[in-house]
């Protein structure tokens, strides 16, 4: 009896998928054994299992081409190690979660978690982490040196170590690419600072004021005209108060009449006072515009100061392409920013610079640190793997990693690591795609996984036949290290070999169902005694013997 306390998949929903009209499968702890007769559908649940860790869909692979398909898994998450990648992409974290996938008829495809609607790349993100699918032919993983480094790192007890590093060589890729951004933008503005520094120094040189241009394009347009102005200005000045009829004479005599009858009438007084201060305003207004002519000089000298100084505007107006004084001044400000932000730059790449070096020193201190934690976990890695590669009928095999160093940081330090393989005695060791025949990669990667899951917290795992190629002890061997592994895991077990099958928590039949000219599969969870029948048959063939079924009985123990 056992207890797990790991994330594991509770329940997988297929509707409308393939062979599969609607279908429920309620899976266990430990190890959980899928069997059934060639081309009965267990290639298709995993298909639809795929679904919910991202990948692609086509419609005409529906049941029902009516319909839409719709995945559904529902996984305990036993503790919070993934609540940071679900607050990362703003997902509600739950003990339960499910994972849907729909896809309609005409391909359209949707995603959810925990009924958030989400994008395949987080749907397979989650996914990834939540289930891992290995099948015979998964040699990509196992020849992939990140996955390679990932078995070393799991075992040299440095999570916290590579964490730090990891933070750091990010921050040191992105203080690099501000260093290169900077020393772009400053390589450009130093290949136009001559220019722009001609540009300003012409500007500053001009000694442009605010509103100087309106002032004196004023004051040029009074000049040219000032004969004409004077001119007004005196004749005003006389009709205002120098004429015998003038403005001033006859408002005096009218307020003298006012001023006669003012006491007979009341509104003749107010008319009376009006007409008073209507005369004191003239009079003002006829004293300002005597002023006004006297100050009135028509001078040419100043008219071709002026004229010289508009004409220096006009020309670096022209120049700059603007139209007035004011945007000149702007254009003058933009130049000086500009030659700033070049002093600015250079002392900011200047301090970057000596920031990054700084940080590389750091890293590399640190990268040193887990190479040294990996050489050391390397040992452990070899034999831990050779002695479980014996359990499973590999007595002569070996692993060997090579570990050399690299000369440029990278996110996982110095280290460079390749993974070496040999199954037989004599027999160099070599990377494995070149030398592990499919049943020796099978039981590979159970030593692998199994090891990784002593140390690591592993998805719910999913083997996928991979027993080909082993039979008789040896089968039994491998399914003793799956029923191991099942203790600290979740595992899935396609499988056609009754040994494998026996060590099972629990057994699940893959069969086909024909009705109404129509194929459909389906699945259930076998009692004690279905499973000493199939296992039987797996043993002999259909209508076992008592032989067979006593084998069987001996098998699951």
């Amino acid at each position: 009896m056992f207890i797990l306390a790991v994330d594991m998949l509770q329940k997988l929903s297929i509707r409308n998928y393939a062979l599969i009209d609607n279908l429920e499968i309620e899976f266990d702890q430990g190890l959980n054994i899928i069997t059934g007769e060639t081309g009965a559908g267990k290639s298709i649940i995993l298909g639809a299992l795929s679904l919910i860790l991202g990948q692609r869909a086509e419609s005409k692979y529906f049941f029902n081409q009516d319909k839409k398909c719709v995945i559904e898994g529902s996984f305990l998450l036993a503790d919070e190690q993934l609540k940071p990648l679900f607050e990362t992409n703003d997902l509600d974290f739950q003990a339960e979660t499910l994972l849907r996938r729909e896809i309609s008829a005409d391909g359209k495809s949707r995603a959810f978690i925990n009924d958030t609607p989400v994008n395949l790349s987080i749907l397979k993100q989650v996914g990834e982490k939540l289930i891992d699918i290995h099948s015979q032919h998964a040699t990509q993983e196992i020849n992939n040196p990140e996955f390679q480094l990932l078995i070393i790192d799991s075992l040299a007890n440095h999570e916290s170590l590579l964490a730090t590093y990891r933070g750091g060589f990010k921050k040191l890729k992105q203080d690099q690419s501000l260093l290169k951004t900077l020393i772009s933008k400053a390589d450009e503005a130093r290949a136009k600072q001559d220019y722009e520094q001609f540009l300003f120094n012409e500007l500053e040189q001009a000694n442009l004021k605010e509103g100087e241009q309106e002032d004196l394009e004023q004051e040029l347009e009074k000049l040219t005209h000032a004969e004409g102005i004077k001119r007004s200005l005196l004749m005003a000045t006389s009709l205002l108060t120098e004429n015998e009829i003038s403005a001033t004479s006859i408002l005096k005599e009218a307020t003298i009449q006012l001023q006669n009858i003012e006491k007979f009438d009341s509104e003749i007084n107010v008319l009376f006072e009006r007409l008073r201060s209507s005369m004191i305003e003239i009079k003002d207004i006829a004293d300002e515009t005597s002023l006004i002519e006297s100050k009135t000089l028509h001078s040419a000298e100043r008219l071709s100061i002026i004229q010289q100084r508009l004409d220096v505007l006009y020309t670096l107006q022209q120049k700059h392409r603007v139209a007035n004084n004011n945007e000149l001044l702007q254009v003058q400000q933009k130049l000086e920013d500009s030659l700033a932000q070049l002093i600015s730059s250079d002392e900011q790449i200047e301090v970057l610079t000596e920031e990054i070096e700084q940080l590389v020193i750091y890293l590399t201190k640190q990268a040193q640190e887990l190479s040294v934690n990996r050489k050391k976990s390397i040992k452990v890695v070899e034999i831990a793997t050779a002695k479980t590669l014996q359990r499973v009928g590999m007595p002569n095999a070996k692993l060997h990693f090579v570990q050399e160093t690299i000369t440029e940081l990278n996110k996982d330090g110095l280290d460079y690591t390749q993974m070496l393989f040999s199954a037989n005695a004599g027999q160099a060791t070599a990377p494995v795609n070149k030398v592990a025949s499919g049943g020796e990669l099978s039981r590979l990667m159970l030593a692998i996984k199994s090891l990784l899951a002593k140390h690591t917290s592993l998805p719910t795992l999913i083997f996928d036949e991979i027993d080909t190629g082993i039979s008789g002890e040896t089968a039994l061997k491998v399914g003793e290290v799956i029923a191991d592994l099942g203790n600290d895991m979740q595992i899935l077990s396609i499988t056609h070999l009754p040994q494998i099958a026996a060590k099972g928590n629990s057994h699940y039949f893959v069969y086909k169902n024909e009705a109404n000219n129509k194929t459909t599969t389906g699945i259930r969870k076998l009692s004690a005694d279905e499973r000493v029948a199939v296992i039987a048959e797996m043993l002999s063939g259909k209508n076992p013997g008592a032989s067979a079924l006593q084998n069987a009985k001996e098998l699951l123990g």
